[in-house]
């Protein structure tokens, strides 16, 4: 039995050319930090970046944050199909590993809400000990598509690659976990 909950750091970040030259107000890494602190029992540590939809700014971003002992990375933006939409290639150029079921997951949650969901090209991945996952760029997406559902396997898949105890707020998001994987915390 654990007397305490783990501390965990969790990198965000917003990839905006217009946004990270102060074009206008980023609105992605508030909207990330609120969910994520409503969301999660545990003490969190943010670590921030606004960054432009530059390929290696991003891969170069992830890989850094990944290294500072961020056991969960969740980008914003630049998942679409125009031409400066590079999240997703930066985040597949720095994988270990590819999940998948996280993108066509966050597909049919974003189908209930708009038909141009299935231009989106959302993914999540594992690089060493943390979960690198694609969201969208609008705030009202970024809470729908966590809400829906693709949250509720994020702290097992942490547990998996050997991060953190992830330990959410049911009203918000219940984790889900086998019965064997289940920890009693106080």
């Amino acid at each position: 039995m654990s007397d305490a909950l783990d501390h965990i750091k969790i990198g965000i970040v917003s990839c905006s050319d217009r946004a990270s030259q102060g074009v206008y107000e980023d609105k992605g890494l508030p909207a990330l930090k609120e969910w994520l602190t409503k969301a999660i029992q545990n003490p969190i540590q943010f670590e921030a970046r606004l960054i432009p939809d530059e390929q290696a700014v991003i891969s170069q971003t992830l890989i850094e944050l990944v290294d500072s002992g961020c056991s969960l990375v969740l980008t914003t933006g630049g998942t679409g199909p125009s031409k400066r939409d590079v999240t997703v290639e930066a985040t597949l150029a720095v994988a270990h590993k590819e999940m998948p079921g996280f993108g066509e997951q966050m597909r049919q949650i974003s189908l209930k809400f708009v038909p141009t969901a299935i231009l989106s090209r959302q993914t999540a991945v594992i690089r060493d000990q943390a979960l690198i996952i694609n969201l969208p760029g609008q705030p009202k997406a970024i809470a729908e598509t966590l809400d829906g559902g693709i949250f509720a396997a994020v702290p097992y898949c942490v547990d998996l690659i050997g991060g953190p105890y992830i330990e959410t707020v049911d009203a918000v998001c219940k984790a889900f976990r086998p019965k064997s994987a289940i920890r009693v915390t106080s």
